[in-house]
């Protein structure tokens, strides 16, 4: 049993990995050649500023007294420039945003192994095609462009990463760094002739990065006057940087100015998500090249935004993120980024007919030249016979294609042209995502064969070894025919030959030859399958068809809970009503009517808003006063039962209530310190970190009496879990925990004969007890449920009080207790601990409803690990590529919860082991004390 537990565990990771290999490859190939447009460039230098974490609403909208928070901004768009939208893409966090505008395409999500901040791949940009960059900013964004140059041309300035504080008194001072370095720089080059020479030539660009609205609204939200005011600071900044630029050039007029931002922002503070609030930026252009305003009485898009924002006669020119990219390319005049997908915004630029044609041209063979590097590399690795090529856009249509546009150009046909180029670029991006694409059916059936082999073999071993089902006595098992294991090597090795003709990536191999052996396993087991037809046959059909429909409609709510999280608030609602249709009722009235309570309780947190939107510090306080009741409560019950514990077990219950107290304290405290900017305190920093140590040890010194036990998990948990909250998402695990006790309770007296009391009992079971092996009994239907109650109540644990497949459900306020400097590892570290808390007490209390039932864990897991994996075959069905990147990304995510959740669920199951049968003994002998 201890290999097919690690056998599943390599098979579910191999499930989990296949996942980025069918949908998370980097889209990205090498080999192109640069594309340079024919005429000259109107612009010598560029100037971008990246205001991060910008909403496209907070600069364009004017304030409660009819004025703009952005003055010259708003007089750029009406008198110098043009402006518009631009539409970011999921995932919208710092680097995929300036990848998208500086290297002009869509980062894949290996880039989340690196934390958004290092070159997963490498990649053409702007600045490495510049003469020369110098870049103002975060240490976290200007590295990689810096990292990905060829040459030495690309200069960076940062500050310190330690400015980056979301508790610190003033974050706009991360913005004027910048302005103040620039200002700085200029000076300097006038009395350095070798600066002064470089800053001179042309094709060069100048960079700012202006983190300071970002953190402002993680820190206070973008309805705050911090991040209001800290819109204002970067207008005044970039006004005065535009007049340091026309003042030391001479106001020559070959300036190039860009204004945008790389991601926007929710009302609550986060970002990464597919919200309109997080998708929609500004993006304001002006100086050399660029169309001035231009005034309409009517304009598309018609829509609420500019009527709110009082500029619906001046023309707006939405573009995509990536779009910006070759529109900065073709102003300064150099090759437009070799794995860029952006289409020139043509509608931007102030130039001739002949220039636009030109530089869409260009555009248009630059696209091209990724194509056909795509499509040759997987024509390569592809048999002849095998091989559909992208039937849109064959040599013969690109030939034609470009012939034409040049034939217009001649013929100074230069709308055509563009049009023409649109359409080829169209063509072009859609065979990209095509070849892309091309193994990604062959490998999603090969997985889905072995996902279904692996759950097939799963459920039969549960009938062979943990069911009366085949235990009928005088029956002998068959050995399979050898022919069956032939069979099953030779289509191994035509599927290894196929592969190995084709020149396929190692980890094809392993999806493709993993569900070979699964199924030769399944087909081993025929003799079980036999057993559980005849079964059945005897089974009543009624029956049979009623528990199967329960069955599906159980495990479809689990799904359907992802997408809606009211879901899990029908299914509590039914779980409150279960025991009054059984014969529990009779028999132990005071415990149904708790499950009812707790469950109708625990039912109200999935119609709660998600977390961190509307943060509450009061229901925090009030969940840790809750806690300290049931603290009392504890004593109370022990001193009654006089219950004998030993020294260190009586020091352990005090040293829990003052960790909670502490914790009411720390949260109380850094709330307050943090509104007046006085930063995260270092004692409440420490005590933060002491306790979350503290909190894994605390359980392992107390009883190991099952209600000690589990009493003393909660307390230490909890004091960690209130750290970390921010609202009512306090009282979640308070809530569960208490419904897991009643669980147990519960569970217990299913076993019970009737008029039989399970109360004494109860309270004498140790987590330490050795279940003699004879005693476990085989697994009925009614484990099945308890099984099914087990996955219900992890699920509710995960999307309680959130929904995690989604970026900005996460709140950084979650974690500024324990630190306030951005380090995304960290927090992601404590924001995931969190999530795991309420899972770690459910596991907790399956493992006391396992000693409670005298139940094998072996058996019951198998039957969690059969349904788990039902739902992850539903979500790797329900995986998309089409439609909205919301869509896309959350379908993925979906599948990776379920996946991780099946593979975490090995490791908890240990640690729950862990937290309730170990115990410490403090050196001396123990005493034994009277409570």
């Amino acid at each position: 049993m201890l290999l097919f537990f690690a056998l599943g565990l390599l098979v579910h990771f191999v499930f989990f990995a296949s996942i980025f290999d069918i949908y998370f490859t980097s889209p990205l190939v090498h080999g192109m050649t640069p594309q340079f447009i024919p005429s000259p460039p109107p612009a010598k230098r560029l100037v971008l500023f990246v205001a991060d974490g910008l909403r496209a609403d907070a600069v364009y909208e004017l304030d409660e007294d009819g004025n703009s928070r952005a003055p010259f901004i708003r007089n750029i768009i009406m008198h110098e420039g043009s402006w518009g939208i631009s539409h970011t893409r999921v995932p919208t966090e710092s680097r995929p945003g300036h990848v998208a505008l500086i290297a002009g395409f869509y980062e894949d999500v290996s880039a989340v192994a690196k934390g958004w901040k290092e070159n997963p791949v490498e990649f053409d940009s702007l600045f490495n095609e510049s003469k020369y960059t110098w870049s103002w900013g975060s240490p976290d964004i200007l590295p990689m462009f810096a990292k990905g140059a060829s040459g030495d041309h690309v200069y960076t300035y940062s500050y310190d990463a330690q400015r980056e504080d979301f508790g610190a008194h003033d974050a706009t001072k991360l913005d004027t760094w910048v302005f103040d370095n620039v200002k700085d720089f200029f000076n300097a080059a006038r009395n350095n002739r070798s600066l002064f020479s470089k800053v001179n030539e042309e094709k060069i660009v100048f960079f700012l990065h202006l983190l300071g609205i970002d953190t402002n609204g993680h820190a206070h939200r973008p309805s705050s006057r911090e991040y209001k005011d800290n819109i204002k600071k970067v207008d005044d900044g970039v006004k005065e940087i535009v007049s340091i630029f026309k003042h030391f050039y001479g106001d020559d007029g070959k300036t190039a100015f860009i204004f945008t931002s790389d991601h926007g922002m929710t009302d609550w503070g986060s970002h990464g998500a597919g919200h309109p609030s997080e998708t929609l930026t500004p993006l304001v252009t002006w100086g050399a090249g660029i169309k001035f305003p231009e005034r309409v009485s009517a304009q598309q898009p018609d829509d609420e935004f500019l009527k709110e924002w009082k500029l619906e006669n001046w023309k707006r020119r939405d573009v995509d993120q990536a779009d910006i990219a070759p529109l900065m390319a073709s102003l300064i005049g150099v090759p437009f980024p070799l794995n860029s997908v952006g289409i020139l915004p043509v509608d931007y630029l102030n130039n001739t007919g002949l220039f636009k044609a030109e530089s869409m041209l260009t555009n248009a063979v630059q696209i091209l030249e990724q194509f056909k590097v795509k499509m040759t590399q997987k024509k390569e690795v592809t048999l002849p016979f095998l091989f559909t090529p992208f039937k849109l856009l064959s040599d013969s249509q690109q030939l034609d294609a470009l012939r034409k546009a040049r034939s217009y150009i001649k013929q100074e046909k230069f709308d055509e042209v563009v049009s023409l180029c649109e359409e080829l670029i169209d063509l072009a991006l859609k065979g990209l995502s095509y070849y892309h694409t091309y193994d990604r059916f062959f490998l999603g059936i090969s997985v889905a064969v072995g996902f279904v082999g692996w759950t097939s073999y799963a459920s039969l071993l549960i009938l062979k070894s943990h069911s009366n089902l085949t235990r009928s006595a005088g029956k002998e098992a068959k050995k399979p025919h050898h022919l069956l294991a032939c069979s099953f090597v030779a289509v191994g090795v035509l599927v290894a030959c196929f592969l190995l003709i084709q020149v396929c990536p190692w980890t094809y191999y392993v999806y493709c030859l993993l569900p070979v052996p699964i199924w030769y396993a399944v087909l081993r087991e025929h003799q079980v399958v036999q057993d559980l037809a005849e079964s059945l046959l005897t089974f009543p059909l009624s029956r049979f068809v009623v528990y199967l429909l329960v069955f599906v409609l159980g495990i479809e709510v689990l799904v359907l809970s992802f997408f809606y999280r009211y879901m899990l608030t029908a299914g509590l609602i039914v779980f409150a009503g279960w025991p009054f249709v059984t014969q529990l009722w009779t028999r132990a009235k005071i415990t149904c009517l708790s499950w009812a309570l707790f469950s109708l309780l625990l039912a109200v947190f999935p119609l709660m808003p998600v977390v961190g939107r509307k943060p509450d510090l009061s229901l925090v306080m009030g969940a840790g006063l809750l806690v300290l009741l049931l603290s009392l409560a504890i004593v109370t019950t022990l001193t009654r039962r006089k219950i004998t514990l030993a020294k260190e077990e009586l020091l352990v219950l005090p040293l829990q209530m003052l960790s909670i107290v502490l914790s009411m304290y720390v949260v109380y405290s850094t709330h307050h310190s943090l509104l007046k900017k006085e930063g995260l305190p270092l004692m409440n920093q420490i005590v933060s970190w002491a306790t979350l140590a503290s909190s894994l040890v605390m359980p392992l010194l107390s009883s190991t009496a099952l209600f000690q036990r589990l009493s003393s998990i909660l307390l230490s948990l909890m004091s960690t879990y209130l750290l970390l909250s921010t609202g009512y998402e306090a009282l979640f695990p308070l809530v569960l925990s208490c419904l897991m006790f009643v669980w147990v309770h519960m569970e217990q007296e299913t076993l019970q004969q009737p008029g039989a009391s399970c109360r004494q009992k109860f309270t004498s079971i140790q987590f330490t007890c050795n279940t003699d092996i004879a005693q476990l009994r085989l697994l009925n239907l009614d484990d099945i449920r308890r099984a099914f109650f087990l996955v219900f109540f992890l699920v509710t644990a995960f999307f309680g009080t959130g929904n995690i497949a989604s970026i900005n459900s996460f709140d950084l306020a979650s974690v500024y207790c324990f630190l306030t400097v951005f380090s995304p590892f960290m927090m992601g570290a404590l924001m995931m601990w969190k999530i795991l808390i309420p899972f770690v007490l459910v596991m907790c209390a399956f493992e006391a409803v396992q000693i409670t039932t005298q139940l094998s864990s072996k058996g019951l897991f198998l039957i969690v690990l059969v349904i788990s994996d039902i739902m992850a075959l539903h979500f790797f069905f329900l995986v998309k590529d089409s439609g909205s990147w919301l869509d896309i990304g959350t379908s993925i995510s979906h599948y990776v919860i379920v996946m991780s959740m099946t593979i975490f669920l090995v490791f908890l199951n240990g640690l729950a082991q862990l937290l309730t049968t170990k115990k410490f003994q403090l050196c001396g002998k123990p005493k034994s004390h009277l409570l």
